[in-house]
């Protein structure tokens, strides 16, 4: 049959456990950039490791090797999903330990002197480790800033600040405030001409769409399962080239296998194998929607075109409304295209970010009133971190109803 060319949504819904759970009656999840619902497809594998394997895996007995496979197999599917070799992918207990594994790595590789750029504009994960890698290793910070009143970066700025002296560039894929995509590629070339490294931090992109690392040509690319409905796991693709001149920093019988070398602690057998959940969703949407299994990296994009349009749709109503709203500053870009995340932050005029947050409460709606980790973001926009803003943030199975709910409970509080 021909591929769908809009998602099924009573289809999509139906994967989630969380739309037939009646403690969550009522309640409208717009706070997904903070974690996402896990698909049902994830909670199975989840709870099959635990139920069946639950033991030391790699061994010869039945269920011990099992384990081992079921983890073996997670990791070849996702460097397959992402087209990269499996041994360049490696999963650690969050994408915040993942940096600062990282940082460890590079403090140890880099030299005084040597230029490390990294943005104003990224959550403190990929931001606060290398400002103390920089410190404590004598390195010399370039900072790419912000626009004070959009939050937006500029990819001319990075460009101006690469020199023969640049090693290391740190940036966000995108921001989960401003909710822009930054044009990644473009970024990775540049830094690519002046002989530095990258490190993209894609916690806030890879839930609407899963990287494709060597076309946008990162070194390092992280992110975070539980925001892209799976395990509670950070996952970290590390190109080749780069990994086998990183120092290893696990136990020295495994400075051999690059998938571990960036792991200090023990994976987590279980929450590794069921990472593979994601995918299994990811499959059981083409199925569904007669995309054809043209290899699993492009059945993965085929799914994301789908999710993105529906984001979209979802979005522009949001977005319009707030970004004519005289009594709310929409952060970011009010435009709903291409590189616009359903990641929509903004603050009220008339009440504090909390008690707006609390008002959405007793209405049924779930959003978040903080700095989001983004602190450096935030102060730079003017605004103070101890109060922060208000965040919306949808995903492809968020509903129209839903956001038009939502609006129509702003326009009575705002």
């Amino acid at each position: 049959m021909p591929a769908a060319s809009t998602l099924d949504l009573d289809f999509v819904r139906a994967q989630f456990p969380a739309f037939a759970e009646g403690a969550l009656d009522g309640w409208t999840h717009l706070e997904n950039a903070g974690g996402s619902w896990p698909a049902a497809q994830s909670v199975r594998a989840l709870t099959d490791f635990y139920t069946r394997t639950k033991i030391q895996p790699y061994g010869q007995a039945g269920p011990t090797a099992a384990a081992g496979k079921a983890m073996d197999d997670a990791r070849d599917r996702w460097a397959a999903a992402m087209n990269v070799e499996p041994d360049e992918v490696s999963f650690g207990p969050s994408t915040s330990q993942n940096t600062y594994v990282l940082a460890q790595a590079f403090g140890a590789l880099l030299s005084p002197g040597d230029e490390v750029i990294v943005s104003q504009q990224d959550h403190e994960a990929n931001s606060g480790a290398w400002r103390r890698m920089i410190e404590e290793r004598g390195l010399t910070l370039r900072e790419w800033t912000v626009d004070p009143v959009t939050g937006r970066l500029d990819p001319a700025d990075f460009e101006a600040l690469l020199s023969g002296r640049t090693r290391l560039a740190c940036f966000t894929h995108c921001s989960n405030i401003a909710g822009e995509a930054n044009p990644v590629a473009r970024l990775t070339a540049k830094a690519r001409e002046a002989g530095a490294w990258t490190v993209v931090d894609g916690v806030s992109w890879a839930p609407h769409e899963i990287p494709d690392v060597p076309a946008l040509g990162a070194d390092i690319y992280l992110f975070s399962l539980y925001k892209v409905y799976g395990v509670h796991q950070g996952l970290m693709v590390t190109r080749r080239a780069l990994l086998d001149r990183l120092p290893n920093q696990s136990h020295f019988f495994n400075g051999g296998y690059p998938s571990k070398k960036l792991v200090p602690a023990g994976p987590d057998h279980a929450q590794v194998a069921a990472s593979a959940g994601t995918l299994d969703y990811i499959d059981a949407l083409a199925e569904h929607h007669g995309i054809a299994a043209n290899g699993a990296g492009g059945r993965v994009r085929d799914v994301n075109a789908l999710w993105r349009a529906q984001e979209r749709r979802v979005a522009a109503p949001l977005l319009a409304y707030l970004d004519a709203h005289p009594r709310a500053r929409l952060l970011g870009p009010a435009e709903c295209g291409e590189s616009r995340a359903p990641t929509i932050a903004f603050l009220p005029e008339r009440m504090t970010p909390q008690a707006l947050e609390a008002a959405l409460a007793e209405r049924g709606f779930i959003v978040g009133a903080s700095d989001f980790y983004a602190w450096r973001l935030i102060e730079a926009l003017g605004i103070d971190p101890e109060s922060g803003v208000v965040r919306a943030s949808m995903t492809h199975y968020t509903t129209e109803g839903e956001v038009s709910a939502f609006v129509e409970a702003l326009d009575a509080l705002l």
